[in-house]
């Protein structure tokens, strides 16, 4: 008697089933990579905004220390951000080698400028700052004085009461006439 094929085939020909242990191993190792992708791309970001944070320098210690408009840092989220005030900062595009100088509005976020060239954003950061600066000189000038307001208080006229009952007795006079001379012609 032939022995039949056990429910498997030749174990030797075969190549080994993959354990959930194994899989799950390789599937860490991809992740470990690809992390370590990420955050290298992340840091790359996070020095490109260093650079230009040190660009911006001589433009911010021209500031006068009592205008508290511009809040400059780097913020390191899942998207770094350089901030130039509350409204508006600087982000990598997504090569990651682009500027892009964005405000946010009421109507969403605009942008301002953008550029491969450190230059072109101190440029646009520094016209954007001088505009901001403008706009609050603006919004605390005294404009001009206005003019005190007098209140008058309304003269009291002497006699209305009077000048009413005046009218009033022409007014009875007038229709007493009227009724005797319609009376007249009746006759």
């Amino acid at each position: 008697m032939s022995e039949a094929p056990a429910s498997g085939s030749n174990p030797a020909s075969e190549p080994r089933p993959i354990r959930l242990r194994d899989a799950l191993h390789k599937a860490r190792i991809e992740a470990a990579d690809r992390t370590g992708v990420v955050v290298d791309l992340r840091d790359a970001e996070v020095a490109r905004l260093e650079i230009l944070n040190e660009a911006l320098d001589p433009l911010f210690a021209q500031v006068p220390a009592k205008i508290d408009l511009f809040e400059r840092g780097i913020s390191n989220g899942e998207t770094p951000r350089l901030w130039i005030d509350v409204v508006a900062h600087v982000v990598m595009g997504r090569d990651k080698r682009i500027y892009r100088f964005v405000q946010d509005t009421r109507y969403g976020r605009i942008v301002l400028a953008e550029s491969h060239e450190v230059r072109a954003i101190v440029d646009a950061v520094t016209d954007y700052v001088a505009r901001r600066m403008v706009e609050r000189e603006q919004a605390i000038a005294p404009s001009k004085a206005p003019e005190p307001i007098v209140e008058q208080t309304p003269r009291r006229r002497r006699g209305g009461f009077w000048i009413f009952v005046l009218g009033f007795v022409l007014g009875a006079m007038a229709l007493f006439a009227l009724a005797l001379l319609a009376s007249l012609k009746s006759l």
